[in-house]
């Protein structure tokens, strides 16, 4: 009986381990709809104007394929994996340092960039590559975001609208990169050597230059 009962307070002790979190104490004395404003706003504002990395990778994902379904969803398989690690992070179950997920990040813009060259159509592999790039992307948001925490009475809520807000962030870089770009030239046939090609490869020097400086 002694046994079973520290083998559950172990387990118990454990899962709030797992379970602990930056807390936001200020914002857990907001009402519902502040806190779903609050984090709406900083998902939003972690992508446009703060995450270049993440504008980056986002075009990235428009560039080899026009069709703004095939766009979207590579967004959304992006988008479910970074949900995921978001969640999993915040919660300590999945957590790894900045100093492995950071430079990751870089290489999965490079990797798209480079795609984007060599490629001359989407292969299937690309949303599992994209799926994959979003478990690490997740990580990177969850680390921004624990520096400001969450609201113990409302960590659910705060982490859905944080990802509305970045989905809201992704959404508006598509758009807009879709009806400035792709709609007005994407059915040229010089599209890909003057749009694909070139800023393909200055998202390549701008990720590579990103990884060797987060790996030092």
């Amino acid at each position: 009986m002694k046994k079973n009962l520290g083998l559950t307070i172990s387990f118990l002790l454990l899962f709030l381990s797992l379970s602990a979190h930056t807390i936001n104490y200020q914002m857990e004395k907001a009402p519902t709809d502040e806190v779903f404003l609050y984090y709406l706003d900083l998902g939003f504002r972690h992508i446009i104007p703060e995450g270049f990395d993440h504008i980056l990778f986002v075009i990235g994902l428009c560039l080899l394929n026009a069709r703004i379904s095939t766009i979207i969803w590579q967004a959304t398989a992006f988008t479910v994996a970074h949900s995921i690690t978001l969640f999993l992070s915040m919660k300590n179950i999945v957590v790894l340092p900045s100093d492995i997920v950071e430079p990751v990040i870089a290489l999965s813009i490079l990797f798209v960039a480079v795609e984007n060259i060599i490629l001359n159509e989407l292969k299937p592999w690309r949303i599992l590559v994209v799926f994959f790039f979003g478990l690490i992307h997740g990580l990177g948001f969850a680390s921004s975001l624990n520096e400001i925490g969450l609201p113990r009475n409302s960590f659910l809520l705060s982490i859905f609208s944080f990802n509305v807000g970045v989905e809201l962030g992704q959404l508006t870089i598509i758009l807009a990169f879709y009806f400035l770009a792709i709609r007005a030239f994407g059915r040229k046939s010089w599209y890909k050597k003057y749009v694909t090609y070139p800023i393909s490869a200055l998202i390549i020097l701008i990720s590579a230059y990103w990884f060797i400086e987060r790996l030092l």
